[in-house]
């Protein structure tokens, strides 16, 4: 029993969740909240969850999803972002950022205005 353990525990290791960008956008609007993450199918959960809740740090995202509703919403992986072949690379947070600034400028030119965090 303790070897099958052992074997989950090294298959867990070895997976490797698809990573990128998504965007969460009201479907007839030019409105969009953008998020990266090393685990996209994770965030996509952590972030409907925490709309649905009413607890998303977003309050104008939050606002718009309690007032026109989820399913006025769409939920859209951008681009994925490959893995290195360096298997010691375990921090994609630079790349994620770059990502991140190029889909701002393609969505910026394509009229796109964003759900900012207040600060």
């Amino acid at each position: 029993m303790n070897d099958r353990r052992k074997e989950l525990i090294e298959q867990y290791k070895q997976m490797k969740p698809d990573m990128g960008i998504f965007r969460v956008r009201l479907k007839d609007g030019v409105k969009c909240f953008l998020e990266t993450s090393q685990n996209l199918k994770g965030k996509m959960n952590s972030v409907r969850f925490q709309l649905e809740m009413g607890s998303h740090p977003n309050k104008e995202l939050q606002r718009d999803w309690k007032e026109y509703g989820p399913d006025r919403f769409e939920f859209e992986v951008l681009e994925l972002l490959p893995y290195s072949k360096d298997e010691s690379k375990i921090d994609y947070s630079e790349e994620l950022e770059i990502l991140r600034h190029i889909w701002e400028e393609k969505l910026t030119a394509e009229q796109f205005e964003f759900y900012r965090m207040k600060i």
